[in-house]
């Protein structure tokens, strides 16, 4: 059971670990929380249950400035539940997760209930933004209105300084026409580019994405792939929870495939989609290719 009490505030809104036979620069042995400024993500070791139900069984990631790893795998391999893990929406049993070296450690030993380690929840959250499946927006506010709530009130950012930003921001997603409109009046690409914005403007060193196209019609599908494509362009750092396989294999620079709540197979994107060792990645990319 987890100890730790989360404080209500949640934001808006990559190489990783690979098995030592494909590792290309990166050192070996656990991760060494800080010890290198490129690394924008490190999780280690996470475990997560509910109740009798073990979902994660020990998953690890690295991710330096700048990579986008993409995370496949069936329904219920814990793809969704390890990205909430990241941010701390869902508490780890076991293990360490690391934000560009802001370390906070759940398990045996681990002091999880004091104001530090509150604190560096809080820091996570708010280095880390994450992008919904079901968009999240508040239906009580503008377009604007969803982009410059946490800027204004967890950030602190001046309000006109904030809806300068968000304005822009808003242009680069294609909604600055319709940043006085609500949510209800949107399509369901438009909502998600919204959701984008709010992420982006949090100013966060990496975006999560929980399947972003999954609530999506088909021909909306392409807008919302094509800001996500042109933020990886830009450098960003992303983790993307994704089951686009064409997409995650052009955008990506590493994929991991998790089954049962384990990683299977990992590494650049020509190995794990046309060279992979393990049969169940095999059969399922060849399934959905």
């Amino acid at each position: 059971m987890p100890q730790a009490v989360l404080p209500s505030v949640q934001p808006e809104g990559s190489t990783i670990a690979t098995p030592e036979s494909q590792r290309d620069d990166r050192s070996a042995g656990a991760p060494d929380f800080g010890a290198s400024a490129a690394e924008a993500v490190v999780a280690e070791d996470i475990h997560k249950s509910f109740g009798a139900l073990d979902v994660l069984k020990g998953v690890s990631l690295r991710a330096r400035k700048g990579d986008v790893v993409s995370i496949i795998g069936s329904s219920g391999s814990g793809k969704s539940t390890f990205l909430r893990c990241l941010n701390l929406l869902e508490v780890p049993d076991r293990g360490t997760v690391a934000i560009n070296g802001e370390a906070i450690r759940f398990g045996a030993g681990a002091n999880r209930g004091s104001q530090r380690d509150s604190r560096q929840v809080q820091k996570i959250r708010t280095r880390l933004a994450m992008v919904f499946q079901s968009f999240n927006l508040w239906p009580h506010r503008t377009v604007l209105g969803n982009v410059i709530e946490a800027p204004v009130h967890v950030l602190k950012e001046p309000r006109a300084e904030a809806a300068a930003r968000a304005e822009e921001i808003l242009r680069r997603v294609g909604l600055f026409e319709k940043r006085d409109v609500y949510p209800a009046f949107l399509s369901g690409g438009q909502q998600q580019r919204a959701a984008i914005a709010r992420a982006l403007a949090m100013r966060p060193d990496a975006i999560l994405f929980d399947e972003p196209t999954s609530a999506l019609d088909p021909e909306l599908v392409g807008e919302v792939l094509k800001v996500i494509r042109d933020l990886a362009e830009e450098g960003r750092t992303m983790i993307i929870v994704t089951h686009e396989m064409g997409f995650a294999r052009e955008v990506s620079s590493h994929v991991m495939f998790l089954h049962q709540g384990v990683v299977e197979e990992e590494g650049a994107p020509r190995k794990v989609f046309l060279e992979p060792d393990s049969a169940r990645c095999r059969a399922f990319v060849g399934a959905v290719r």
